[in-house]
């Protein structure tokens, strides 16, 4: 729920954060991106100690260590220390979460196994449903900083739940020691692999610095994979991948979360710069979407126990293949109704995926793999999401690029030139427009008019191209197939 909440409420305080502390567009994204990054290098050798350790005392270290991080976001008195506490919360948000999914692995049979990720990932959208309205009710009447302060509340709570409630589930045959070579090898890669990513859109994708952290993060999973075959306990044994629907399973987080996260990055900009709402207002418009997660995932439990996770998979992908391919139709002047049919169309077809991949991954691996196995998932839907970020970041920026001298000349401004093109591109890409000081009404009019257009189109080609994706991604879930490992000796500690 915590980690849930947070995700939705930084969302939509990220519009206030970078007025407030005067970020660029490429410092508030690594707000995002920071969390990220820290996640998708961590998560696999943060499933790797919950299943050495316990899984109950990773998912308590983790959710006492992400709540003092929200609280050290909330001092901070500048973006960059908002950055780097960003990255500690996603450090501690790693250990939280292949932790719980080890603990559901641990706690369930196969058969129940998909009801008990259903009311998971229900939880999850429940708090992102009321992550939109109470973030923006504390953005709007109390602050941005209290945001971060709440989840100093829920971390409490879920610190002495967790005590009193929780059982700590270890296999048998867990590992006795730690691969190491592996987690360096895995951690260099992803940090190249994400980073690489992350830094392409103002580097340039085929920039000799971004060239070089990807073909740094191919060398370094090569590396590693080779390594995984000589080490007496690796970090993730590759016969993992033997399973075609795991392996399956991991691109499809891969390809949801760039579809997903990567779309979705630019609607709080537009409810906010575009329509002019306030953070309330955009809580709100955003409810169906997180509200449907509520329904939509104990419903996908209930139909992956039935059908098998094949059939809600591929449902739920070209749900949101309808979604996104809707969304690329909105203009400056769509209404409500318009765009809450698009987001209650992605809730109903994100937690479908997430319910039936995740099912596919954690119930296909060993239950001394389930860390591992959460870790996986959560590395695969990080990576997905820092991809479709960095990606449709870059080719909504071309895209503004393009049309906004256009758009500018249509509107009857003068040419746009030097410095003053380069601060105007920069503002349309998150949909703000400020006319120059002494502009006339008229002129302000036109100069809005140019910029939300411009951001407008650029937001119609990323969910173009995320809409592609998740089409592709619905084919791939034809692979998808029930857990079928054995969970294997037990002991509840």
């Amino acid at each position: 729920m915590m980690v849930a909440l947070d995700g939705t409420v930084v969302a939509i305080a990220n519009p206030v954060i970078q007025a407030d502390l005067h970020a660029s567009p490429a410092n508030i994204q690594w707000v995002t991106s920071g969390y990220l990054l820290a996640l998708a290098v961590f998560l696999i050798t943060a499933g790797k100690i919950g299943d050495r350790f316990g899984h109950k005392t990773t998912f308590l270290v983790g959710a006492a260590g992400f709540a003092a991080s929200s609280a050290a976001i909330a001092f901070a008195t500048n973006i960059q220390t908002v950055i780097a506490f960003r990255v500690l919360q996603g450090l501690f948000g790693a250990l939280l979460q292949p932790a719980a999914l080890g603990l559901l692995r641990g706690a369930f049979p196969l058969e129940k196994l998909n009801m008990a990720i259903g009311i998971w990932a229900g939880v999850i959208g429940a708090s992102s449903a009321a992550g939109p309205i109470v973030g923006g009710l504390l953005v709007e009447h109390v602050s941005w900083q209290s945001v971060f302060f709440i989840n100093i509340p829920v971390g409490l709570v879920a610190v002495a739940l967790g005590l009193w409630i929780l059982k700590d589930v270890k296999a048998e045959n867990a590992v006795r020691s730690f691969d190491i070579p592996g987690i360096v090898l895995l951690s260099a890669a992803m940090f190249m692999l994400v980073f690489g990513i992350i830094k392409a859109p103002s580097w340039g994708w085929g920039d000799g610095r971004t060239l070089a952290f990807l073909i740094g993060a191919v060398l370094a999973m090569a590396a590693f994979a080779f390594w995984q075959t000589r080490a007496k306990e690796p970090l993730v044994p590759l016969g993992l991948f033997r399973s075609v629907p795991l392996s399956a399973g991991a691109l499809l987080m891969v390809l949801m979360a760039f579809a997903f996260f990567g779309a979705i990055f630019f609607v709080t900009f537009y409810l906010q710069n575009v329509h002019g709402m306030t953070p309330v207002q955009a809580g709100v418009h955003l409810l169906p979407m997180t509200g449907m997660m509520i329904i939509g995932a104990p419903a996908a439990g209930l139909a992956v126990g039935k059908l098998g996770p094949r059939i809600p998979i591929v449902v739920g992908m070209l749900a949101t293949t309808v979604s996104m391919a809707g969304m690329s139709t909105l203009t400056t002047t769509s209404g409500s109704a318009v765009m809450s049919l698009w987001f209650v169309l992605m809730g109903l077809g994100i937690s479908q995926v997430m319910v039936g991949a995740t099912e596919v991954m954690v119930g296909n691996a060993p239950l001394a793999l389930s860390g591992v196995a959460g870790g996986l998932q959560q590395a695969a839907m990080q990576v997905g999401g820092s991809l479709g970020s960095a990606v449709l970041l870059a080719l909504m920026a071309a895209r503004v690029g393009d049309v906004l001298p256009g758009n500018w000349a249509k509107a009857g401004l003068g040419p746009l030139q030097g410095e003053q093109l380069a601060q105007v591109k920069q503002g349309a890409q998150l949909g703000i427009a400020q006319a120059g000081p002494g502009a006339t009404p008229a002129q302000a009019h036109s100069v809005v008019e140019a910029v939300h257009t411009s951001f407008v189109s650029g937001m119609s080609t990323a969910f173009t191209v995320a809409a592609v994706v998740s089409l592709v991604a619905a084919f791939l879930g034809l692979l998808a197939k029930r857990g079928t490992t054995d969970a294997g000796p037990a002991v509840h500690v």
